[in-house]
């Protein structure tokens, strides 16, 4: 008990008080700045990869669909730190050179969209094979059967998982601070390296955290109600 005794008095001290206090707003305003558009423009990417991905596999392309999976091999196999260092630090040494936050969004997008592209696989053969031959009957092309009757109704399929990544890509766009992004986690080490104050400042950082992935539970299970009743009144 000594220990969590001693956490919670440090914790509630007036000087820590006073650090955190000072500290939430910029914390808060990194994380709505920088850390929120990071996590948005990264998913953005990931959810093209992942489609593009997915419609390459689901449609057996000869070629592509190996290098499909060899791209999700790779990526699925290699830690996000290791790959994040790669991009950043490994790639000027043959003459390409990132600024941080685009080689962070590049890095995100593209080992999110590799998990993000197996769910929509799945998503896409859940949907009865009759409903295609349904679109060819009435006269649909194979790309007006995909865009309008399967991804549709494979992306509300794997609405859950999807919502997941996001909540994971929130999460883990702490790892930029390693490459020099000036996000909300970064921002506490700069903080606690003037302060140092490492245990209330990183509380601090976990809990505004916490807030942002409340409140994208809060909007996933809204729109999983809707999905669902919107799934339910069209059959």
């Amino acid at each position: 008990m000594t220990p969590i005794v001693t956490f919670f008095e440090k914790l509630f001290s007036g000087r820590v008080w006073g650090i955190l206090l000072d500290a939430f707003p910029r914390l808060l305003g990194y994380g709505i700045r920088v850390t929120v558009p990071l996590t948005v423009i990264s998913f953005a990417l990931a959810m093209v990869i992942a489609v593009i991905v997915a419609l390459i596999q689901f449609a057996q392309v000869r070629g592509l669909r190996q290098l499909c999976r060899f791209y999700i091999w790779l990526i699925r196999g290699t830690p996000l730190l290791v790959q994040l260092y790669l991009i950043f630090y490994g790639l000027p040494s043959i003459g390409v050179t990132l600024n941080a936050f685009p080689a962070a969004v590049l890095v995100f997008g593209f080992n999110e969209g590799a998990y993000m592209a197996e769910s929509i696989r799945g998503a896409l053969e859940s949907v009865t094979k009759g409903q295609i031959e349904a679109g060819y009957c009435v006269g649909m092309s194979y790309l007006q059967i995909m865009w309008h009757i399967v991804l549709p109704q494979a992306l509300r399929t794997a609405f859950p998982a999807l919502s997941n990544s996001l909540i994971s890509m929130l999460k883990g766009t702490s790892l930029a601070a390693s490459i020099t992004v000036m996000e909300m986690f970064r921002q506490a080490q700069v903080i606690n390296g003037r302060v140092y104050e490492a245990l209330g400042l990183y509380t601090e950082v976990a809990l505004i955290y916490l807030l942002f992935c409340s409140v994208l539970t809060v909007v996933q299970r809204k729109m999983e109600k809707k999905l669902s009743s919107y799934g339910g009144n069209r059959a």
